[in-house]
């Protein structure tokens, strides 16, 4: 979708405006890391080399198109502002080698700022592709950008499509890594509410563990910076205590938590859990990222049932939002 007004400045300037139906940490993620990039860049047709990518400011990156002829198109930049997940900002330009392909005088100055923006589970893309005059803008289009790009994010639409494990009553699961699990979910609630139930003993009882045969019999936690928590679910089907135990590394009171998490009759099952929520019009967007140590870790995580526990614990939380609103 391609957007512009009157104003001198949008003279300059093309914006395209996309929405996709996955996380903006996944989308971030996509549109930053080499292995993700070379599965979808570029129009459909092309294939993409990452090489070079130096991601910080100041840092320069560089991509080559292979059309289906063989014709090779690179492209380079200099990253000039970072945000993760929320902005990059960067120069855009042809490099050697691309003018004579395409046969014509090639636009310059250009300046490309993305923003990702996450709405209710979903991430909204804008590309604002700035650039020195308005017939360089003109040069631009008449290349295709606007086609080239709308293109290139199709490839990215199905690239993030095959990224999504599967949804079930509101819970998404995807695969960012070989070692990640990002689990997202909305709530009809307001973050602060869902922090206050994610990390109160009051409120964790009633909604952790999700089975209706387990009972949560220690609810332990020392929410700081380096204190401890652990939680004790027991199974009154067969008498096992499930116990469950980590550290936390970083909190931002309604917006993020990051804690260790260990299973305790599994030996090193100890993963990384980051909480992140955000809030648009009374919603909550609940992200959990889980990095784990290898792939073997994570695909065991999986097939551990967690994710249909993990639902189940969600729902309740979900009828606990509602009651304490």
């Amino acid at each position: 979708m391609l957007k512009q007004n009157d104003s001198s400045e949008s003279q300059r300037e093309i914006k395209i405006v996309r929405i996709f139906k996955a996380p903006r940490e996944l989308v971030f993620k996509a549109w930053t890391e080499p292995k993700h990039i070379e599965q979808w860049w570029g129009p459909k047709g092309f294939t993409t080399r990452v090489t070079e990518m130096d991601f910080r400011p100041g840092g320069q990156w560089r991509y080559v198109m292979v059309g289906p002829d063989g014709k090779e198109y690179p492209v380079k930049g200099v990253f000039r502002e970072i945000v993760p997940p929320e902005r990059i900002v960067t120069t855009d330009e042809f490099d050697e080698g691309f003018e004579q392909v395409i046969n014509m005088d090639l636009p310059q100055g250009i300046v490309t700022t993305a923003i990702f923006e996450e709405l209710n589970g979903q991430t909204k893309l804008t590309l604002q592709i700035m650039h020195a005059s308005e017939s360089d803008r003109r040069k631009h289009e008449e290349m295709g950008v606007v086609d080239g790009w709308n293109s290139s994010l199709d490839c990215l639409d199905e690239f993030l499509a095959k990224q999504a494990k599967h949804q079930q009553n509101g819970l998404t699961v995807t695969l960012p890594s070989d070692r990640e699990i990002l689990i997202t979910r909305v709530f009809n609630a307001p973050r602060q509410l869902v922090f206050k139930a994610w990390t109160q003993p009051e409120h964790i009882k009633r909604w952790f563990g999700g089975c209706t045969n387990t009972t949560m019999t220690v609810c332990e936690i020392d929410l700081r910076v380096g204190g401890q928590w652990r939680y004790v679910l027991h199974d009154s089907s067969n008498g096992v205590d499930h116990g469950f135990s980590g550290e936390y590394r970083e909190i931002i009171p309604s917006e993020k938590l990051v804690a260790t998490e260990r299973y305790e009759p599994v030996p090193n099952s100890d993963h990384l859990n980051t909480l992140t929520l955000t809030e648009q019009d009374g919603k909550t967007t609940l992200q959990i990222l889980i990095l784990h140590s290898s792939i073997e870790q994570r695909d065991g995580h999986l097939q551990s049932g967690m994710e249909t526990g993990l639902n189940e614990s969600l729902n309740r939380l979900e009828q606990l939002l509602e009651s304490i609103a």
